[in-house]
C-alpha cells in the first residue's frame, strides 16, 4: 500500500476580520470583538476552502491532521475530507497560542507540509514552531501580507500543494516572515520587522544557473552545490558534517581541498577532516551527543539515498540524526534522469524507510532547492 501524503492544516478564524471595517489588522481580542460586533464576516475559512477545492480529486491520497472547529475541522468536514483532530482549542475565540499549539501537534505528527490560512501574525506564530522543520504554504487571508510564505491567491496555494502531493518537481524557496506593528500602522506608520524564515514550495523554477551543456556545465553546477553546503558549514562551525559516498559528495570535499573516501563515509567539522572512511560503530561513537548533518546523494542509478554504497549510515544512526538533518545533494539533470521515479531508502529498517518517506529538500545549486519525494517501500 502506498504511503499517503501527510498534510497539516491550520486556520486562524479571525485573520483579516478587521480589513473590511478599516481596522487595519485583527491582532488583539478587543479588535476582534469590535469587528464581530460591527458585523464583520470571518473569511479565512472560506479562503482555505478555495485552496482545498484543488485538492478534492486527491483526497484519497491525503492523510490530514488539523485542529478542531473553525481552526480546520469544520471546513474539512463540510468538503468531505477525512481528517484527524490533533489539537482541540478550549475557548470559542482562538488566540495566537492556539496556532502555536496546533503547529506543535502537526510537527509531532511528522507532517510533510503545513497549509495554513492567515496573515502576517499567523505566519509569525507558525514560524515560531516550524522554522525549517517542514515546508509550509500560506493561504492569504489577513489584512497584512508582508511575508514571503504566502501564495499569490488561495487557489494558487491549493495548486502548489497539489503539485507536491502528486510528486511533481517544485522549487523549494526560503520565505521571509515579516510583520508590522498594528498600533503604529493605525497611526499611519509602517514599521515591518523580520521574524524568521520558513521553507516554501513554489512552481518549479527549473533553470540551472549554467546552461552550457556537457561536462563543463556539470562541473560548474557541482561547484554551486558545493558552495551551498560550504555556506551551511560556515554558519554552523560546531556541527559535525557526515559526508556520504558518491561523486557529488566528493565534489564538495574537493572544493574544500579535503581528502575524500569515494565509496566510504567521512566526518568533518569546521571544514576540517575529523576522520576518514568510518565504520558504522565509529560513526555512532563520534557523533554521540553532537549536532549532526548528513550529506547524501543518489547512489546506484536507481535513486537510492540509503542502502547502496553507504551502509555505514546505519538505521540506528539515521534515526538519531533525524530526517530534518539529511542534506540530499544532486544536480537537476540527475533528478530528471529518474523520470519521475521517487528516491529510495533501502536502509534495512522498514520503520526508518517509512519515516523517511515523503517529500524531502534536494540541494540542486547555490540557494537552489527542489522538493522531491522519497518513496514508500
Amino acid at each position: 500500500m502506498n504511503r499517503r501524503f501527510k498534510l497539516g492544516l491550520v486556520i486562524n478564524p479571525y485573520s483579516g476580520i478587521g480589513g473590511a471595517l478599516a481596522l487595519k489588522g485583527s491582532d488583539g481580542a478587543e479588535i476582534r470583538d469590535l469587528a464581530l460586533s460591527s458585523g464583520a464576516e470571518k473569511l479565512s475559512g472560506k479562503k482555505m476552502a478555495i485552496a482545498l477545492q484543488t485538492l478534492l480529486p486527491l483526497k484519497d491520497e491525503l492523510e490530514i491532521f488539523t485542529a478542531s472547529g473553525e481552526m480546520g475541522a469544520d471546513v474539512l468536514s463540510d468538503m468531505g475530507f477525512q481528517f484527524e483532530i490533533v489539537y482541540q482549542h478550549k475557548e470559542q475565540q482562538t488566540e495566537s497560542s492556539d496556532t502555536n499549539e496546533a503547529a506543535k501537534r502537526l510537527i509531532d505528527k511528522n507532517v510533510d507540509l503545513i497549509l495554513f490560512a492567515g496573515g502576517d501574525g499567523t505566519a509569525r506564530n507558525i514560524c515560531e514552531v516550524v522554522d525549517s522543520k517542514c515546508p509550509v504554504v500560506g493561504v492569504p487571508a489577513g489584512c497584512k501580507i508582508h511575508s514571503g510564505v504566502y501564495a499569490i491567491t488561495p487557489k494558487a496555494a491549493g495548486k502548489v500543494v497539489a503539485q507536491v502531493v502528486k510528486g511533481e518537481l517544485v522549487s523549494l524557496m526560503v520565505g521571509e516572515v515579516k510583520d508590522i506593528d498594528e498600533s503604529e500602522f493605525r497611526a499611519g506608520r509602517v514599521l515591518a520587522k523580520h521574524y524568521g524564515e520558513m521553507l516554501v514550495p513554489e512552481e518549479l523554477a527549473y533553470i540551472q544557473a549554467v546552461k552550457m551543456g556537457g561536462k563543463e556545465s556539470d562541473e560548474l553546477v557541482l561547484s554551486d552545490i558545493a558552495a551551498h553546503v560550504i555556506e551551511l558549514m560556515d554558519d554552523q562551525p560546531e556541527t559535525l558534517f557526515v559526508m556520504g559516498s558518491g561523486s557529488t559528495v566528493e565534489s564538495i570535499m574537493d572544493e574544500m581541498g579535503l581528502q575524500n573516501t569515494l565509496l566510504g563515509v567521512d566526518l568533518i567539522k569546521n571544514k576540517e577532516v575529523i576522520a576518514n572512511d568510518l565504520t558504522a560503530a565509529a560513526l555512532l561513537e563520534y557523533c554521540k551527543n553532537q549536532t549532526v548533518k548528513v550529506v547524501l546523494t543518489l547512489i546506484g542509478g536507481q535513486g537510492h539515498i540509503l542502502g547502496r554504497g553507504n551502509q555505514q549510515l546505519s538505521p540506528e544512526f539515521i534515526k538519531t540524526v533525524g530526517k530534518q538533518n539529511l542534506l540530499v545533494v544532486a544536480t537537476k539533470t540527475k533528478l530528471q534522469n529518474l523520470e519521475g521515479k521517487p528516491l529510495v531508502s533501502d536502509s534495512g529498517s522498514h520503520e526508518l524507510d517509512e519515516l523517511l518517506a515523503g517529500p524531502i529538500p534536494v540541494i540542486t545549486g547555490f540557494h537552489d532547492l527542489v522538493l522531491y519525494p522519497v518513496g514508500s517501500v
